[in-house]
């Protein structure tokens, strides 16, 4: 979503007792409208900036918080990039007793991190600056000593430029973690392997791909609680590194048998594995297999990945979310149709043979609200077999389809109530739809749309 300043100036002054401002993924504004807010919302309880593009115009924002400030629960600016003001942050934190969730931009550094935790070791959520620095013994064991105060801790994120070397000063921490987000974090196995030893009650872990498959057997023998995986790549486009296989996953599966969503980004798969984790693992409401390979067979038998899909819509009953990758068939959308009755968000690429394999999703699965397709053979037809059914759909998004705009003008004008969107950024062929937002509606045609969508 775009957000400007002049929006945030009018939320500052329209409401005199704003007490929480959540932009996740959000553009088009900068540090000086944060600076409007903290100046006029003296009643602050939440500023979360979430994975945000914002136009960083230097770390002075914080200092608008006025002295009276004492309300704030949860702060988030990690994503910002320039140098924060630390006296001003240091002196909110101080004021801010209430304060819970805390998660700091990669500008700061481990000694600024202690100094945060000595005034607030009733925080629940933290998120580190860089986790390197030139430390003496000293300085580490005043480091160790702030977070073993931290008791309330349980979730803990953050850590760019990691060194391993100081990682042992979060062991004392670990035993009341619940969520653990290393997404951004590039350590090793066995660097992984210390920190999930001592972290009994873990739910939820994020981490990249460098910790490999060892590392994931690590967590399937010292995790038996996980709840959530998410395995991101540390290099989506090099093509040298293995990362993570069949056998991390695998392993997980076996070792936590409550696992209910996953998301695994991966360069090689197999049939067998994923038979096995929806065997292994039943509560699956969310998976999510990235095999960053278009159109990858299984690795071992080169045989098309229908299989694997077809186990986990079959097992998995309370299927909410899937998203399919690999060398897929029509069989595999056919197992999705059949199967996967209480499926809500259904994301394609670079599979299906025919129009058949979208018509099979939208006329077997009943609860489907959002589905996302690129790089799909399905045309007209497969667009069109939905026509009854987009109305009960939060959305559909094609690109890099077969679909035209006859197909999509038809779809315009026999359900009015649908917003259909072309979005033409190129010298693209005027008969072709490349990219398709289709979104039910009361309120008609946006309009704020950019020059390049045409609403139909």
């Amino acid at each position: 979503m775009i957000v400007t300043d002049e929006s945030l100036e009018l939320i500052a002054r329209s409401f005199t007792d704003f007490r929480a401002l959540s932009l996740t993924t959000c553009e088009g504004f900068s540090t000086d409208g944060l600076a409007v807010i903290a100046t006029h919302c003296r009643n602050l309880q939440e500023l979360d900036l979430q994975e945000s593009e914002v136009d960083d115009r230097g770390g002075y924002w914080l200092s608008c918080f006025p002295e009276s400030c004492v309300s704030l629960m949860s702060l988030n600016f990690a994503c910002l990039q320039s140098e924060v003001n630390f006296d001003a942050l240091e002196r909110l934190v101080a004021r801010c007793i209430s304060l819970r969730s805390l998660k700091l931009n990669k500008t700061l550094s481990l000694e600024q991190l202690k100094r945060l935790l000595v005034i607030a070791p009733q925080l629940m959520e933290l998120g580190t600056g860089s986790f390197f620095q030139d430390f003496s013994l000293q300085q580490f064991t005043d480091l160790e000593k702030a977070f073993n105060n931290c008791k309330e801790l349980r979730t803990l994120s953050g850590m760019w430029e990691v060194a391993p070397l100081y990682l042992p000063a979060l062991y004392c921490v670990c035993s009341n973690l619940t969520f653990l987000n290393l997404s951004y974090a590039n350590i090793r196995t066995m660097e992984l392997a210390c920190l999930v030893s001592n972290c009994p009650q873990l739910r939820r872990l994020w981490v990249l791909d460098t910790v490999g498959d060892k590392g994931l057997e690590t967590v399937s023998s010292s995790c038996k609680n996980l709840r959530e995986l998410r395995v991101f790549p540390m290099d989506p486009f090099g093509q040298d590194r293995v990362g993570v296989t069949e056998k991390g996953i695998l392993a997980i599966s076996q070792g936590c048998p409550n696992l209910s969503y996953v998301l695994y980004f991966c360069r090689q798969m197999t049939n067998a594995a994923i038979i096995a984790v929806a065997q292994n693992c039943p509560r699956l409401t969310h998976f999510r297999l990235c095999i960053m390979n278009p159109c990858q067979p299984d690795h071992l038998t080169d045989e098309p990945m229908d299989e694997a899909f077809g186990a986990i819509v079959k097992i998995c009953k309370g299927l909410q979310r899937l998203a399919i990758s690999g060398l897929l068939t029509d069989k595999a959308f056919e197992y999705i149709g059949l199967f996967a009755k209480n499926l809500e968000t259904l994301s394609v690429a670079f599979a299906g043979s025919s129009d058949l394999g979208m018509e099979c999703v939208l006329r077997g699965c009943p609860k489907l609200r959002k589905l996302e397709i690129r790089d799909s053979p399905f045309g007209n037809a497969a667009l069109l077999s939905g026509l009854e059914r987009y109305e009960s759909m939060r959305s559909l998004w094609m690109s890099s389809c077969k679909v035209t705009m006859s197909g999509c003008r038809y779809l315009a004008q026999n359900k009015p109530r649908l917003n259909v969107e072309i979005i033409k950024e190129n010298d693209e062929d005027d008969n072709d739809a490349d990219k398709l937002y289709v979104y039910r509606t009361i309120a008609g045609p946006r309009r704020d749309a950019p020059n390049f969508v045409l609403t139909l």
